[in-house]
This record gives structure tokens, C-alpha cells and sequence, in this order.
């Protein structure tokens, strides 16, 4: 009986990038990193300087025959793209370069597609898959018939390119059927939240500033946290105790990262608006990183294009362990309060812990009534959903001193 040996092929690429004039050597170093994480090997970065992108080819001519001839020399088997292409560029390049032409969008599909471990997380990957191959059907042919396995090709990839455009769109209609039943239970947990009048705190960041690490420092949650870029894609909920004894729900949430497919931000919009839902935001900013301002930029743009506005905001400047002490981090107006720590080592947990309680105080109204004896079952509402600060029995009845959410205050004065 004959044995089949099975690897996964490691593909060994060239980083394309076109410079515009913006960031592009820190977009080029990220996508390095991606391409890493998708478990390719990234053999040479090429750059051209120009005014625009080519619309026809992504890269001018001269730089194109310049790419086939290192194709050739190191043996590549593949090159990546910083920027999405169009259907005719990807389709052009790959019949210039004779190679497997991919583009940022496909890789980091391709890691959502690895990471995603839910049956939501796998119908929102799989959702994005399509859309994006229904717009390039062509082009992913006659790149995938050349190459098996690798990039691109993960999960549902191998099904989705036999499929013709109607049975795309037909799969994903039956993906957004699927999505809405998860996304209304997801509506329901939220609806018993409000009802519970629970103060939730949504941490927010770009990827692998330490969002999850954060969390189960806080709640030991025990989630998977490793220094590496979408390790969270499912948003994780955890109760949290503060010192006063009050409760409140801290989630993680999946990173930002810069050129993020609209894509993935339209499939994951109601696990990315667990944000919006919040009383509070805890930004998370990875200190060591040379291009922290710029990845704070990208953040708050994708904070606003998912409508999270006018939220309080605490920005913590994470991994102070592996900065200099004296420096100097970037300012943030957006912020009510900037904290520095290291979620790794626990420094600046209590810090943390006493500006949310902060926070949660100056979101609830101040209460000093005294109640009759009749009403003690009151007194017990009170302190499920808010915080006494004196508790007093008189003749009159219970005096208290309380801060409480201002929605339960009506119930609470009732007669």
C-alpha cells in the first residue's frame, strides 16, 4: 500500500509597493509581517516611485521587466501586492510576470480565513471571500490553476473558484441569511446588556497592540495572545469586578490595521460594533512601535467610518516595558485620559482599573434619598446597578448615598 506524503506549500514572494508620497516603507514593512503570518517567505521588497498607479498594470514598464527577471533569479514563486488590485491589473501583471500575482487584500483574507474559529467568524470570512472573488472571478482563475495550496486559497477558496458568478452570488445570499440569525442573537445579548443597565467597556486598537493580552490580565480570560498580527478575531466578553464591588463586561475586539478590505469591515460590522454599543473605550496603543501616531490615525478612522463617536476614551499607551522611561509618546485629543503601561508585566493594571471606575462615576447621577423600610427591595436594586457610597438606618427609614446609572433613576424615585 502506497503512502502519500501531504505538506503545505511555502511560498516564497516579492513585495510589490508603489510610493505616492505617503507611508509606504511602514505599509511595506506591515505587509511584510502579514505575508509572514499567512506562513509565506518574502524574498525581496520592490518599490516604485510614481505619481499614481498604473491603471492597467499597478507598476510602469521598466519596473515590471525588472520584476520578472528577480522572479527568475530567486526562484520566486509569487509576488504581493500592497494595494488591492483590479480585476485587469491582477490579470495583466500575471500575464507579464507569468507568475501568481496576489494583493494585501487576499492575504489578509487568507489569515482571517486561518484564524477564524466560531461558525460566525467562519460565515463572516467566507461572506468577504466571495464578495471580494465575484468582483475578480477571471483574474482568480487563471491565477489558482497555476499554483495549488498557498495563499488565497484557504477555507472556502478551493470551492469558490469552480463556483460561476450566479452560485457565488447564490452562496452568498445564503452566507447573509446565516449572518443575520447570528447577528440577531448577537442583538438580543446586547438588548439584555441594556436592560441589565451593564456598563460595557469595548477595547479598541490596531493589531497586536495588545488588546487581548489586556483582557486577561484584567478578567483571566484566558484567550490566545501572541505577537502576532489578528490572533482575536471573535470578540470576547468578560465580567470584570472593580475595587467597589461593582460589575461591568470588558470586550476584545478584532484589530485595525491600515487598508483594511471594505470587504471584511461590511462582513465583521456587527463584531466590529461591539464598539459602538459601548459606554467606554479603551484604545490600545502599541508604545514601541516607531509608527504608533500614524496606527492611532488609522484607528480613529475606522472608529468613525463604523459611526463610534462622541465615546469617552481611554488611551493606553501599552509596552512600556520595551520603551526608554523619558519617552515622549504622541499626543491624542481624542482621549479623557492617557495611561502608560504593560499589559505583559501588569504594570499600570490599577491605574487602569481606578480610571474606569472614574469614568463610570461620572456617567451615573448622584443619589442621597432616604427610603422607607417598605422600600428596602429598592436598596437592593440600587447596589446591584450601582455604587452606595453610605448606607445609614434611621428612624425614617434607609438613607443613602449613591451613584446610580440615570436610567434606573425614574424606577428608583418611583412611588
Amino acid at each position: 500500500m502506497s503512502t502519500f506524503e501531504t505538506k503545505e506549500i511555502v511560498e516564497r514572494v516579492i513585495l510589490l509597493g508603489v510610493d505616492l508620497g505617503d507611508d509606504t516603507n511602514e505599509s511595506m514593512k506591515e505587509l511584510a509581517e502579514l505575508v509572514d503570518t499567512a506562513g509565506a517567505v518574502v524574498l525581496e521588497c520592490i518599490i516604485q516611485s510614481r505619481e499614481k498607479i498604473h491603471p492597467g498594470t499597478y507598476l510602469g514598464k521598466g519596473k515590471i521587466e525588472e520584476v520578472r527577471d528577480r522572479i527568475t533569479e530567486l526562484e520566486a514563486t509569487g509576488v504581493v501586492c500592497d494595494d488591492e488590485l483590479t480585476p485587469a491589473q491582477l490579470r495583466n501583471l500575471e500575464d507579464l510576470l507569468n507568475t501568481k500575482v496576489m494583493d494585501r487584500t487576499m492575504v489578509i483574507l487568507d489569515i482571517f480565513a486561518k484564524r477564524a474559529s466560531t461558525s460566525e467568524g467562519k460565515i463572516q470570512v467566507e461572506l468577504a471571500q466571495l464578495k471580494f472573488s465575484a468582483a475578480r472571478l477571471v483574474g482568480l482563475r487563471s491565477s489558482l490553476s497555476r499554483l495549488g495550496g498557498g495563499i488565497g486559497t484557504r477555507g472556502p477558496g478551493e470551492k469558490k473558484l469552480e463556483m460561476d458568478r450566479r452560485l457565488i452570488n447564490d452562496r452568498i445570499s445564503q452566507l447573509k441569511s446565516e449572518l443575520k440569525k447570528v447577528e440577531s442573537h448577537r442583538e438580543l445579548i446586547r438588548k439584555s446588556r441594556d436592560e441589565n443597565f451593564a456598563f460595557n467597556v469595548a477595547i479598541v486598537g490596531y493589531t497586536n497592540a495588545g488588546k487581548s493580552t489586556l483582557l486577561n490580565k484584567l478578567t483571566d480570560a484566558n484567550i490566545l495572545a501572541e505577537d502576532k498580527l489578528f490572533v482575536t478575531l471573535d470578540p470576547t466578553t468578560r465580567k470584570l469586578k472593580l475595587d467597589s464591588g461593582q460589575e461591568i463586561l470588558v470586550t476584545d475586539t478584532v484589530g485595525f490595521i491600515r487598508k483594511l478590505p471594505h470587504h471584511l469591515i461590511e462582513a465583521f460590522k456587527s463584531t466590529l460594533e461591539e464598539a459602538k454599543y459601548a459606554n467606554l473605550l479603551i484604545h490600545m496603543v502599541d508604545a514601541s512601535n516607531e509608527e504608533a501616531s500614524s496606527q492611532m490615525l488609522v484607528v480613529y478612522e475606522t472608529l468613525r467610518s463604523l459611526d463610534v463617536v462622541d465615546k469617552d476614551i481611554i488611551t493606553v499607551f501599552n509596552k512600556t516595558d520595551l520603551t526608554d522611561k523619558d519617552k515622549e509618546f504622541p499626543r491624542d485629543f481624542h482621549a479623557d485620559k492617557i495611561l502608560r503601561m504593560s499589559a505583559k508585566t501588569g504594570e499600570g493594571i490599577e491605574d487602569l482599573k481606578k480610571t474606569i471606575e472614574n469614568i463610570l462615576q461620572n456617567q451615573r447621577v448622584y443619589l442621597e434619598h432616604v427610603f422607607s423600610y417598605k422600600e428596602a427591595g429598592k436598596i437592593a436594586f440600587i447596589r446591584k446597578y450601582g455604587e452606595i457610597k453610605s448606607e445609614e438606618y434611621i428612624d425614617e427609614g434607609i438613607s443613602i448615598k449613591a451613584y446610580i446609572p440615570a436610567e434606573i433613576f425614574g424606577k428608583v424615585m418611583e412611588q
